[in-house]
C-alpha cells in the first residue's frame, strides 16, 4: 500500500466520522436555523460574484486545454445569470415546507395506542457528480433542508469553482451557528477517493452520482452503500393519430431544442402511422431549421428522405446533442412496446386528445415520469414543485422521478401511548 493511498483513506474515514457527527447536529436542527443557514449562503454567493467567476476562468482554461467535449464545457460555465439561479434555488428550497419531523398515519389501534409514521432524515449522503458547479449549491440545499449532512465530490474539471462555491457555504453555516462539516467539498481530484468514499458505509448512507453513465456505472458497481440513481435519458414523445398538429409540434420540437444537454430531452420521436404523412414533414423543416439531424426507420424515411437511416443501436441512444431518433409506428400499443423495451424508464411522453388512450399510455409506460400533452423538458425538480433536485431516479426504491427534499428522507414508525402493556 502506498502513503499516498494511506492518506486518501485516513482523509475520507475523517470527513465520514466528522459527516455523522454533524449529521447529529442538522438533523435536530430547528427549521428556522436551517433557513438561517440557506440564506445566509445566498448573501455570501451573492457577495463572492468576482471570485467565483475567477476560479471558474481557470476550470475554463484548462478544460479548453484538455479537449473536454462541448456538452460538458457548456455545464461547466459559471456567470452572473448561473450565479442568479443558484441565489435563486437557495431561496425556493428555504420557502419549501420541512419535512423532518412530519408524522402521518397516525391511527389509534385496538389495544389502544396510536401508531404513526414520522418523516427523518437518511444521515450522511455522498453526492458524485460532473462538470457543473451549480450542482454543489443544489445538493447542499437539499441535503441541509432535509436534515442531512453530505460529502460532496465534484468533477475535476470543476475543481477550482467547486472550492470556491464550498467556501461560500460553510460561511453560511457557520452565520447560522452549524458546524461546516454538515456540507464538504473534498479537496481531492485523485479518483482514489471516491473509491473510498462508496465503501464508507459505516458513516455515509446512500450515495447519489449525477452524472454520465461510465460515471454511474463505476459506482453502482463499486459502493457497498445504496445507490439512488439514473443510467440514461432516453425519453420518447408519442404523437398519436388523435393528436393536435399544433400542439405535437410545439411539443415535439421543445422536448429536443430546449436544451439538448440534459437527461430530459427527448432522444426518439414515435409517430403513429395515421398521422405521419401530414406531420412529420412539417416537423423535418422545423427540426432542420434548428439544426438537428434526424435518424429515420425505413417508413420515416420515405416521407422525409433527408433523414439518415436508423440502426438499431440508435433506437438506445441517449445523443445529449442535435440528433435525434424518429419511428413510424402502427398505434399506440406498438408505441409502448417500443418505449418498455428501449427506453430508460426516465421520462417519456405522449400527445392525443384521446383520453382513453393517455390513460393507457400514463398507466402501461414504465417510467419515472410519464407526461400527457406537455414536453419532456419539464421533468425536473423545479418544474415539479420540487424546489432544486439532487437527480432524477430511474431505480423503484428508495425514491423514483425528480429526487427533492422528500426523496432524501425516510421515514419510522412512532407509537404513542398512555401506560398500555400486551398480553399475549
Amino acid at each position: 500500500m502506498n502513503t499516498g493511498m494511506t492518506d486518501i483513506r485516513t482523509y475520507i474515514l475523517q470527513l465520514g466520522q466528522e459527516a455523522r457527527a454533524a449529521s447529529r447536529v442538522i438533523g435536530a436542527a430547528p427549521t428556522a436555523t436551517k433557513s438561517a443557514a440557506l440564506l445566509a449562503m445566498g448573501d455570501t454567493l451573492d457577495r463572492s460574484r468576482e471570485m467565483l467567476k475567477a476560479a471558474n476562468a481557470l476550470d475554463m482554461e484548462a478544460a479548453g486545454k484538455n479537449g473536454i467535449d462541448q456538452p460538458l464545457i457548456d455545464r461547466l460555465g459559471l456567470d452572473d445569470r448561473v450565479i442568479d439561479r443558484m441565489i435563486e434555488g437557495l431561496h425556493q428550497v428555504d420557502k419549501l415546507p420541512d419535512p423532518v419531523g412530519e408524522v402521518t398515519d397516525l391511527v389509534y389501534r385496538p389495544s389502544g395506542i396510536q401508531v404513526g409514521r414520522m418523516r427523518v432524515p437518511l444521515g450522511v449522503i455522498g453526492i458524485i457528480y460532473e462538470s457543473r458547479p451549480n450542482v454543489t449549491v443544489e445538493a447542499a440545499s437539499l441535503c441541509l433542508k432535509s436534515g442531512n449532512a453530505c460529502i460532496l465530490r465534484g468533477g475535476s474539471e470543476a475543481f477550482h469553482s467547486n472550492q470556491a462555491i464550498s467556501g461560500c457555504i460553510a460561511q453560511g453555516l457557520s452565520a447560522a451557528g452549524l458546524p461546516d462539516a454538515v456540507v464538504r467539498q473534498l479537496n481531492t481530484t485523485d479518483r482514489a477517493a471516491v473509491g473510498e468514499l462508496v465503501t464508507l458505509d459505516e458513516y455515509v448512507d446512500v450515495i447519489v452520482p449525477r452524472g454520465g453513465k461510465g460515471l454511474i456505472e463505476r459506482i453502482s458497481r463499486e459502493s457497498s452503500i445504496p445507490v439512488i440513481k439514473h443510467l440514461d435519458g432516453v425519453c420518447h414523445v408519442f404523437i398519436d393519430n388523435a393528436a393536435d398538429m399544433d400542439m405535437a409540434i410545439s411539443i415535439a420540437v421543445n422536448s429536443k431544442t430546449e436544451k439538448y444537454a440534459v437527461c430530459n430531452a427527448m432522444e426518439t420521436l414515435l409517430v403513429a402511422e395515421g398521422i405521419a404523412a401530414e406531420i412529420l414533414p412539417l416537423l423535418a423543416e422545423r427540426f432542420d431549421q434548428a439544426g438537428v439531424e434526424l435518424r429515420g426507420c425505413e417508413k420515416t424515411r420515405a416521407l422525409v428522405p433527408a433523414a439518415i437511416q436508423a440502426s438499431e443501436a440508435d433506437w438506445y441512444e441517449e445523443y445529449l446533442g442535435p440528433i435525434l431518433a424518429v419511428r413510424v409506428v402502427g398505434g399506440l400499443e406498438e408505441a409502448i412496446a417500443h418505449i418498455n423495451r428501449y427506453g430508460s424508464q426516465h421520462t417519456d411522453a405522449i400527445v392525443s386528445t384521446d383520453y382513453g388512450r393517455t390513460r393507457r399510455f400514463v398507466s402501461e409506460v414504465d417510467s419515472a415520469s410519464v407526461l400527457v400533452n406537455a414536453s419532456t423538458q419539464f421533468a425536473d425538480g423545479f418544474e415539479y414543485g420540487l424546489g432544486a433536485e439532487i437527480g432524477i431516479s430511474t431505480d423503484k426504491l428508495h425514491a423514483r422521478g425528480p429526487v427533492g427534499l422528500e426523496g432524501l428522507t425516510t421515514q419510522k414508525y412512532v407509537v404513542y401511548g398512555s401506560g398500555e402493556i400486551r398480553r399475549r
